[in-house]
């Protein structure tokens, strides 16, 4: 495969997360895909022999890898990493992105679960590992900075549902104040969790 078309299909496959998180699954159609990622529609049946389902469970296996790899780049800009400074980075990503381009887009991974989870057994296995490809490096952050790892994963998962619930209440009010408001409320509970040397 050569790298045009490597990044033919790449542009695809992120086309497709980023159409799912604003329009959802249903209206999310493959030639609009291939519209949107400027690539020919005849490639699609080439890298997607499994059609939409396959396109739409790698879009959201995508979005788990992304915001994963987000994690580390929170923690990277942080002066003294800690639980609410990593959280509110979390949260800032979105309510930048509401600021300053509105409330039209959310979690592809949650709109994937929200519209076919029930219905295709692959997308909900693959949005099930899409969050534990989240949660898992949340959760090693929060060990690494002092967080009892039987804690850390609970923790991880409490802030990616409290996120994605704000994500949501953010969009239907638009407004970012949930999002600020999980944000200042879980704050001192995640940096209360550090186990103090003594």
């Amino acid at each position: 495969m050569t790298v045009s078309e490597r990044g033919a299909r790449e542009r695809m496959v992120f086309s497709a997360a980023q159409l799912i998180r604003r329009e959802g699954v249903a209206a999310t159609g493959m030639r609009k895909v291939a519209a949107h990622a400027g690539a020919p529609r005849g490639s699609l049946q080439h890298y997607f022999p499994g059609g939409k389902e396959q396109l739409v469970n790698e879009a959201v296996e995508w979005a788990g890898r992304y915001a994963g790899r987000r994690v580390a780049r929170f923690l990277a800009a942080l002066p003294e990493p800690t639980p609410s400074g990593l959280f509110a980075a979390m949260v800032r990503q979105w309510t930048d992105e509401y600021e300053s381009a509105g409330f039209a887009g959310g979690c592809p991974v949650a709109a994937a679960t929200v519209d076919w989870a029930e219905s295709t057994v692959s997308t909900r296995a693959a949005a099930a590992q899409a969050f534990a490809t989240w949660t898992g490096p949340v959760a090693r952050a929060l060990s690494d900075m002092g967080v009892p790892e039987e804690r850390a994963g609970a923790l991880a998962t409490l802030m990616v549902s409290a996120l994605e619930g704000a994500i949501l209440l953010a969009r239907a009010e638009r407004d970012v104040r949930p999002l600020t408001t999980v944000a200042t409320e879980l704050g001192p509970l995640l940096d209360a969790a550090v186990r103090r040397e003594g």
